[in-house]
């Protein structure tokens, strides 16, 4: 009974080995995070998300967005703009970024908001447009709430500090193809169209 026992020991011990083997011989196969990777191809690699310019020297650097005007305002703030395109649900889409190249914190915010939409808070609601050769002025959007189309939460803008800046307009008519665009206390900007 003892030579009995003993073989289904033995054959069971021999069984656990062989599993232990075989798991620890399938975890192997994945590689190793600590060895250093082969380098690859620059043919295979995608080209589809490389928004970067190569330079003549062959390193890339990024492609800077198209700059239509640059106003500035009170206290070292910078507006700049963009874009300024027609959409096609029949918009106009004014985007870019408001700076602070001052050294203190921008607080007079308020002033942005115009009269108009005081349901929208701080916010860049007094951004008008205006078509001189069709002698109209256009006014930032409001959805059905009565809140702007445009950048909100404007409270204050820390020294050094971009944040970005949009606001919808109904569409001017296809003959205009430039406007010019006032943000109560920066200077008037001339934007060109597109779209």
């Amino acid at each position: 009974m003892s030579t009995r026992h003993s073989a289904k020991v033995r054959g069971g011990a021999a069984a656990a080995v062989a599993v232990f083997l075989a798991i620890t011989a399938a975890g192997c196969g994945g590689g190793d995070d600590n060895k250093p990777k082969a380098s690859q191809d620059p043919a295979s690699k995608p080209q589809g998300d490389a928004p970067n310019a190569q330079t003549p020297n062959g390193s890339s650097k990024p492609t800077p967005p198209e700059v239509l005007a640059t106003v500035n305002g009170e206290a070292g703030m910078t507006l700049t703009i963009n874009k300024a395109a027609r959409d096609a649900g029949g918009f106009l889409t004014v985007e870019g970024q408001l700076k602070n190249t001052g050294t203190a914190p921008y607080v007079n915010t308020a002033p942005w908001r115009g009269n108009e939409l005081n349901s929208s808070g701080v916010s860049v609601a007094g951004v008008t447009l205006v078509d001189k050769a069709g002698k109209k002025r256009y006014y930032v959007l409001r959805d059905t709430d009565g809140r702007c189309l445009c950048t909100t939460g404007l409270a204050i803008i820390e020294a050094g500090q971009s944040v970005p800046f949009f606001a919808q307009f109904p569409v001017p008519p296809a003959a205009t193809m430039e406007v010019e665009m006032s943000l109560p206390t920066f200077a008037t900007a001339t934007i060109k169209l597109s779209g």
